[in-house]
């Protein structure tokens, strides 16, 4: 064996199957009717959004290449969660969690299947999807929230997976397609924002459901683990421009993601801009350490961002 190979930390990959005994009865009702609802409220990206009221001859092509980089830049982001439900589903199996979380996340990687084809479909009635960001620098903010890795660590608690990816990341991306929808006035774009906006209302959810199930069972070391899990992925993900081009590390990349943003904005397609999510952006933090306090006694402490005023 090499040295690298000895310095490499083990995974979960590397610990043998543990399935059985398989139990399949109810253990988180919460969850198990949020698996119920999540496969009797299917929509088809194909059939269910009315693509005849988009005519991309309406807009300059400016307009048209903004927001097929915005729509573009969506589908980026929800093609990576796609591998985050495997990887979690393994993590369930491995720790024999309750089936309900297993059938959830059957549903979910379907889910985000979808909203992965709806953004493409929109890029491309646009004129195009487009395949990668144009500058470089800017998919280190883009590219990944480091889920999949942390899914894999068995030195990171499942709950502080959970808790950072879907009751802090989700969270915020939740109040900011609430946001899209109320500013957003084409009918196509708003219709395309509500169905992604109805499946994430579940996976939402599901993240408080498990997590007020678990949290009672915490020691103490393991309920500060959560919380540093949280930490890392709003100061290091999400105050990082995963979601928001306009928090990421200043270049010239960011600026023109920025001004994508703004076009198709004012071009009624979707997106917003920074004066406008900001205070969205802010309440949402707020709102996620006052719940979590409340729910769970943890306490995330104050953010910084240098653009944004003050601590939040």
């Amino acid at each position: 064996m090499t040295a690298a190979a000895t310095l490499t930390a083990p995974t979960i990959l590397d610990a043998p199957e543990n399935r059985f005994p398989l139990e399949l009865d109810v253990a988180v009702p919460r969850i198990r009717n949020l698996f119920h609802s999540a496969t009797s409220n299917q929509w088809n990206p194909a059939f269910d959004i009315d693509w005849s009221q988009l005519d991309p001859s309406q807009y300059t092509e400016a307009q048209r290449h903004a927001a097929r980089m915005y729509w573009s830049r969506r589908a980026w982001g929800e093609y990576g969660a796609i591998s985050e439900s495997p990887a979690l589903q393994i993590r369930f199996c491995q720790e024999n969690c309750a089936p309900d979380m297993r059938l959830f996340f059957t549903i979910r990687t379907q889910e985000e299947s979808r909203h992965a084809e709806v953004c493409f479909r929109m890029a491309e009635r646009l004129g195009g999807y487009i395949q990668q960001p144009d500058l470089t620098e800017f998919q280190g903010s883009v590219a990944t929230h480091g889920v999949r890795k942390m899914a894999l660590d068995p030195q990171v608690p499942l709950e502080g997976v959970i808790a950072a990816l879907v009751c802090a990341a989700e969270e915020i991306a939740f109040d900011v397609f609430r946001h899209l929808i109320e500013i957003t006035p084409h009918p196509v774009a708003r219709q395309v924002l509500k169905s992604i906006m109805r499946d994430e209302v579940r996976h939402c959810a599901f993240g408080w459901a498990f997590m007020d199930s678990r949290i009672p069972h915490l020691s103490k070391a393991q309920v500060s683990a959560v919380q540093d899990a949280i930490i890392l992925m709003i100061e290091k993900v999400e105050l990082n421009g995963y979601h928001s081009a306009w928090l990421a590390p200043e270049n010239a990349a960011k600026r023109a993601e920025i001004e994508t943003d703004r076009i198709t904005w004012e071009a009624g397609l979707g997106a917003t801009v920074e004066e406008l999510e900001k205070p969205v952006f802010v309440a949402s933090v707020k709102r996620i350490r006052r719940q979590m306090e409340e729910s769970w006694g943890i306490r995330l402490p104050m953010f910084r961002h240098p653009k944004i005023d003050g601590e939040f």
